[in-house]
This record gives structure tokens, C-alpha cells and sequence, in this order.
């Protein structure tokens, strides 16, 4: 499934934890949203992922240390969030494994919904 928002999209109101949460796209909105916000109340986290960082975030994904393997997995919904916390669109298909390298630490971490295939990571 292919989820894409502009930047410039206002947050959504009114809506339940039920229609955040399991709606279609599966919270990834929700957490690009909170992305958004954290950029803002946390500028130089944003700073940071700015310059390709995969900062520790609630979710899967993030990189706080150097690792022998150089190869971890991430989920779709920590990309949402650094999305947002990135202040770039919201641009996932959830049906395409995507990897980002992580600059400070040069972890490889494959955003996907099939962590069965990395279960070493």
C-alpha cells in the first residue's frame, strides 16, 4: 500500500485511537504526525535526522550504537515518524522493502513488514 502526504498537510482533528491506530494505513499518518510535531519541540533531534541520522525514536528502526552485523531491521511506522521528524513528505508503499544507511554509524536498517526474513537483525 502506497501512503503519501505533502509536508504541508495539516495535522488531522478529531479523530479516535481506533481510527488513528487501525485505519487503512495502519497508524503510519499518526506517526509521521507526531513526527511533524517533534520536529518542532525538539530541533536539533530534527537537525539530526536531517543529516541522515536514524535516531532512537518509540519504534523499531533507530541506531544507537555501532553493531558488528551492520544490518538491522526497522518498521514502517519509525520511518513514518522520522518522515516527519525529517520534515519531508510522507512516502511509503509498505509493499517495498526500503534500506537507509545510517550516517553516524553506517547500520544498514531495512524498513519492512516481513521481519522474518532478517531474523538475525
Amino acid at each position: 500500500m502506497r501512503i503519501s502526504l505533502s509536508i504541508t498537510q495539516l495535522r488531522r482533528t478529531g479523530m479516535s485511537k481506533i481510527e488513528l491506530w487501525h485505519g487503512p494505513d495502519k497508524g503510519l499518518i499518526a506517526c509521521w504526525e507526531r513526527g511533524k510535531d517533534l520536529s518542532t519541540e525538539a530541533p536539533e533531534l530534527a537537525e539530526l535526522t536531517r543529516n541522515g541520522e536514524l535516531v532512537p525514536l518509540p519504534w523499531k528502526g533507530g541506531v544507537e550504537n555501532a553493531i558488528k552485523s551492520k544490518l538491522k531491521c526497522g518498521t514502517f511506522r519509525y520511518l513514518a515518524m522520522w518522515q516527519g521528524l525529517c520534515g519531508t513528505d510522507l512516502m511509503i508503499d509498505t509493499d517495498v522493502e526500503l534500506t537507509l544507511r545510517c550516517t553516524k554509524f553506517g547500520v544498514q536498517v531495512v524498513f519492512t513488514d516481513n521481519f522474518s526474513k532478517h531474523v538475525d537483525s
